[in-house]
């Protein structure tokens, strides 16, 4: 079956339609990041400049959820993207006791481009214990390359205390098929929540030689620094 964007907004008016009916509606949460990088599996997304992140997201007493996310984006070359917002439907619940399941589409969208760079991807993660996680995304379009790509994770979180905790995470992602090429990266957090619903993140992350011929200057070592809230 052909994932793509006309499917997502199916899905997303079908998973609001069952968190709106009756009583299922369960909750609306948003969340809000000031970040020096955009970086996205391993890869700058904003040629290392600051930007604002934002989301919200709409969820049911049966665990239908559909959420909306940005930020700002800058590419090379120029296709006059400026924007990024994920826009995503799925279902989160309880499998069984430790272990729990998120399965959603997602179609990342670029307004105002002069290329088409909008594409969708089937994305699930299993989690246990709350700590540690492993997932997958999978797409026929992948990076609106129009081929397919795969995407694993897998990663852990620590708690150090009640205000810290430290996140790790791999990701290897198979682009043979649109840049004859696949790469690996990894990034490691420290988190410490300041006070509130308010955090403070750093961020390294680097990527192997594969991820900087395909991205350039984009990939590589970084460090990124982010204060975040949810509300």
């Amino acid at each position: 079956m052909q994932v793509t964007g006309r499917a997502v907004r199916r899905v997303s008016g079908l998973v609001l339609g069952l968190a709106l009916s009756g009583s299922a509606l369960a909750g609306v949460d948003g969340n809000a990041t000031l970040t020096t990088d955009y970086v996205w599996r391993g890869s700058s997304q904003t040629m290392e400049d600051p930007t604002v992140q934002a989301g919200v997201k709409l969820s049911s007493e049966s665990g239908w959820y559909a959420s909306v996310w940005g930020s700002g984006v800058s590419f090379e070359p120029d296709a006059g993207a400026r924007s990024e917002f994920d826009i995503v439907a799925g279902w989160g619940g309880e499998l069984a006791p430790d272990w729990a399941l998120d399965v959603n589409l997602t179609h990342y969208l670029y307004p105002s481009t002069n290329v088409d760079l909008d594409w969708t991807e089937l994305n699930s993660t299993l989690t246990w214990k709350e700590r540690y996680w492993l997932s997958v995304g999978v797409s026929d379009d992948a990076l609106a390359s129009g081929t397919t790509g795969t995407y694993a994770q897998l990663g852990a979180r620590v708690p150090l205390g009640e205000q810290w905790r430290i996140e790790g995470a791999v990701g290897q992602y198979w682009l043979d098929s649109a840049y004859a090429d696949d790469y690996l990266h990894g990034q490691l957090s420290a988190i410490w929540k300041v006070h509130g619903p308010w955090e403070l993140r750093v961020t390294a992350h680097d990527t192997d030689r594969a991820a900087k011929r395909l991205f350039g200057s984009n990939a590589g070592s970084r460090v990124e620094f982010a204060i975040q809230t949810t509300f």
